[in-house]
């Protein structure tokens, strides 16, 4: 079952992430979603499941810490969808879930898990997001809001994929050097997943993949790497889904000149 975690009932967004578990966003876009907020756009996040499966923290706990990332991010809401972690299948039934947070929010630009990923509840996140996405735009396809409410169709404008353990040649890269601060603030909100010295872990909580301290270096590191391409100090690199890019003023896309010739 869905819960809402932040923000209001219903409210149309300008741009929704979509993500396997609670904290992917923050990993791999926060910087853009902060970035988005600041310039004044309508920002949420809907997590698939509570991250139950994982091995440090506890469910309830996770929630409580998607829920101060938000209030750090100024994200307008966070849902979760309350899917089984480690078990993100491709049903309708599931389908319907994500259709009907898409058609609640309606935004126009949607961020999701990459499809390529050593963890496999990304890649199944971004398959169940790529064929949620395209049914949601069907009228056929019927939806009911929480309050039982038909909705109408809806199919976002742009699709991108946020970069997650395994790298991609982007289509494009955010500077977010200008809130790199308060992104890595929302991503340590994450206190019982990732580097943390205020955090004191149980015993039976063993150091993970993503929370000793050289795994917080290395997304500094990548992101120094991916900012000094475009000539930021800090960059979060996507895939834009369905290339090419449509142009109307070439001058207006291409106003920020390149670092490098």
């Amino acid at each position: 079952m869905a819960t809402l975690l932040h923000g209001a009932q219903t409210e149309t967004l300008d741009v929704l992430a979509l993500a396997a578990h609670p904290d992917d966003v923050e990993l791999c876009a926060g910087g853009t979603i902060c970035t988005l907020v600041a310039q004044g756009y309508a920002v949420g996040i809907v997590d698939f499941t509570r991250g139950e499966l994982g091995s440090r923290g506890t469910p309830e706990g996770r929630m409580e810490e998607a829920t101060r990332a938000a209030e750090i991010m100024g994200l307008a809401v966070r849902e979760n969808l309350g899917l089984p972690d480690g078990d993100i299948a491709n049903t309708k039934a599931n389908q319907r879930a994500v259709i009907a947070a898409v058609r609640r929010y309606q935004p126009r630009i949607v961020l999701i898990n990459s499809a390529t990923c050593r963890h496999p509840d990304h890649c199944a996140a971004a398959q169940l997001a790529t064929d949620a996405l395209y049914y949601s735009g069907l009228r056929k396809v019927d939806t009911t809001d929480r309050d039982g409410t038909p909705q109408a169709p809806h199919r976002p404008a742009h699709v991108l994929h946020y970069m997650q353990a395994i790298p991609f040649e982007p289509t494009l890269v955010v500077d977010v050097s200008a809130v790199w601060e308060r992104r890595i603030e929302a991503l340590q909100a994450f206190r019982s997943q990732f580097f943390n010295e205020d955090y004191t872990p149980d015993a039976d909580e063993p150091e993970t993949f993503i929370s000793n301290p050289d795994f917080f270096e290395w997304i500094e590191g990548r992101a120094r790497t991916y900012g000094y391409n475009i000539g930021a100090t800090y960059g979060e690199p996507f895939l834009y889904r369905h290339g090419p890019l449509g142009v109307d003023d070439l001058g207006a896309v291409l106003a920020k000149d390149q670092p490098f010739r």
